[in-house]
């Protein structure tokens, strides 16, 4: 490795090194992340920035964040050595692209936290919501009718009765409670 390095000026040798270790250690990260490793790092060497209030599902000074930013600073500094000559605009360029890869992170994370909401139906948050009836439901829970009714942004078909008064097509019901995956309802 030294041969590498011989003849070579200290900065572009400071951002191989720092290109080299924030990779390895990037790829360690990432088998440990698939791999099922504990913590999103898979190293607990975390310190917590105060983010109260913030919406971040991670946090914004982390080790996983430290190696993003220094991979990008790095391979910037390298890839740029020689066609830049003002050295200190190279480096604020690696700043940069470092803080780029921070914020890629950051938006690719979100991107996935959106995978894991929870969006199963659940006939129980229906109650107190408004519909409209599908197939005439006969009064006294004499027998079954079908209302439609919207909820997240997802129009559902679902079978219903009522303890009042005949409820045709296109009466606004609202529902009061749910027995049996059977939605008891009654006009608005």
């Amino acid at each position: 490795m030294n041969a590498f390095f011989e003849g070579m000026p200290s900065l572009l040798q400071g951002f191989w090194w720092v290109a080299i270790i924030t990779s390895i250690v990037f790829l360690i990260q990432t088998v440990l992340t698939f791999a099922g490793g504990h913590g999103a790092d898979g190293i607990n060497a975390d310190f917590d920035g105060d983010l109260t209030g913030a919406d971040a599902p991670f946090q914004m000074f982390s080790l996983r964040n430290l190696i993003n930013f220094l991979m990008g600073f790095g391979w910037t500094g390298v890839a740029f050595f020689h066609s830049m000559e003002n050295k200190a605009l190279l480096i604020a360029l690696a700043v940069v692209i470092g803080i780029f890869f921070v914020l890629l992170f950051f938006f690719v994370i979100r991107q996935l936290m959106k995978l894991t909401e929870d969006n199963t139906f659940n006939a129980e948050k229906l109650i107190g919501k408004s519909g409209e009836v599908y197939l005439t439901i006969p009064e006294k829970r004499s027998g079954l009718g079908k209302i439609q009714i919207s909820y997240n942004n997802t129009s559902h078909e679902l079978t219903a009765v009522t303890e009042g008064e005949r409820l045709f097509s296109g009466t606004l019901v609202k529902v009061l409670g749910i027995e049996d995956r059977i939605l008891i309802v009654t006009k608005i």
